[in-house]
Formats: C-alpha cells, structure tokens, sequence
C-alpha cells in the first residue's frame, strides 16, 4: 500500500483548508499537504520540524532560544495511504492541492500515485506543487501536475551552493511553461544573488516573484516599501505572505 510521509500536527496530519498566501495563486482557497523531510536545511526555516531532528548538526535561527530544541522523527512524521488523504481533503470541498513541504519531491513516486488516485475521484483538481528546485521531476509526475511553486534557496539559507543550485534542475524549470519562481528576499545582498541566477539561466523576469522575508507582518511590512520598489524597477512580480498577516506565524492556516 502507497503511504506518504505527512507533518505531525499535535498528532494529526497537516492538512488544511486556508488560503494560498504566496506567489502565482495567492488568495485562492486551497488545501495544503505538508509532507515531512526536506533535502535541505535552511536556517530560519519556518518548518524546521519537517527535517530538523534529534542529534543531527543542522544550524537553525532558534538556537539561541532556551526553548526550542530538535524534534523527535517519530513524533513528527505521520504515514498516510492515498485513501486516508483523500478523505481528509474531500471533507473540505476545495479541488485546488498544493503539495508543500518539507520538500515534497523526496516522495515524487508516492506523490504521483496520490494524484493518479485523486483524479479517479474526479477530473477537476488542481495540483500545484512548492519545491526547492533540487530534484528532477520525471515524465509521469510532469504529465500530472498542473503548477510548479520553484522556490531556489540563497545564500542566506545557510546551505551550500552545491547543495542548493542544480544546474540541470534549474534549466528545465526555466523552460518549463508550469514553473515560476519564487525568491525570499531579506537584503540588497540577496537581490543581487537573484539577478545573477536569472541572468544565468535566461529566467524570464514575468516568472520570478519576490517576497519579504519574515515570520510576523511587522518583519513584512519593514520590507515590503524597499522590495516592491524592486519589483517596479526590474519588472518582477511581487508576493506577499498573506498567511502571515491574517494569522500570524501559526501551523495548519
């Protein structure tokens, strides 16, 4: 039986009916499948407990808290068949999917089978996926999916350049009419790491969004003036973390 690795959410799986806060679709109703396990490790990560666990020597921005402390792999990780996935979505009523993660694409096999299965339920959904641009997919999931949410990591992410650009990934994303890019800006610094990518892989600039980075609107709001001033002068498109603002830094929203 086809089971995919779900985020524990106070021991229930994250699934949720919210709004999609970034990029392309922002506003649309949509129902989120955060899966758990990334490839990376971002630094101020604000899903560190889909990687971030217990006795590995991974860096993240909540160190210093006297509270925060890695997560237990068995607490967090939830396994779900495509049937028990389906039910949880099919009590919402929204056929818009976003698969997020994590890094879903570590589950790209198990990700096919769940919409091949959803699809048999009925033939108007809508699946976008959030990646972080490292892996490939391959001809059967591009064949199903419907959106590609490319969010390529920066130096401020705390990972290494090998770790984090794939050439080959990039470049097929580039060429791919379903793909758009998403960059989290902090820095003037970071607006030049982004400007250097698209230059090196002929990234159009109406398939990049840029969005402050921030985990609170008033982290947003400090940003957002200076960054779509940004967007105005080089012709990107600009996203906000509407999330964040109507529900603040909180799970399952």
């Amino acid at each position: 039986m086809t089971k995919l690795k779900i985020a524990s959410l106070d021991g229930k799986p994250e699934i949720f009916h919210s709004i999609q806060g970034e990029g392309k679709n922002i506003g649309q109703p949509s129902v989120f499948i955060r899966t758990s396990l990334c490839n990376l490790h971002c630094i101020w990560c604000d899903t560190d407990y889909t990687w971030n666990w217990e006795k590995t020597r991974f860096a993240h921005v909540k160190d210093t808290e006297p509270s925060y402390t890695k997560y237990k792999m068995d607490e967090m990780i939830i396994s779900l068949s495509l049937e028990e996935i389906y039910d949880e979505v099919a009590k919402t009523g929204c056929k818009n999917i976003v698969l997020t993660g994590g890094e879903p694409m570590m589950q790209l096999g198990e990700l096919t089978s769940l919409i091949e299965f959803f699809n048999t339920k009925a033939e108007d959904y809508f699946f976008e996926i959030e990646t972080n641009g490292t892996i490939m997919p391959n001809e059967k999931f591009e064949a199903l999916i419907h959106q590609y949410n490319v969010s390529p990591k920066l130096a401020n992410s705390n990972n290494s350049k090998k770790l984090r650009e794939k050439p080959e990934v990039y470049r097929y994303f580039t060429d791919n009419p379903k793909a758009v890019f998403k960059f989290v800006i902090s820095s003037e610094k970071d607006l030049t790491e982004v400007l250097t990518i698209c230059k090196d892989y002929k990234i159009s600039n109406k398939k990049v969004y840029l969005m402050p980075e921030g985990t609170n609107p008033e982290m947003l709001q400090k940003k957002q003036q200076w960054l779509i001033e940004i967007c105005k002068k080089h012709q990107f498109n600009y996203t906000d973390r509407l999330h964040v603002h109507i529900y603040g830094d909180k799970r399952g929203v």
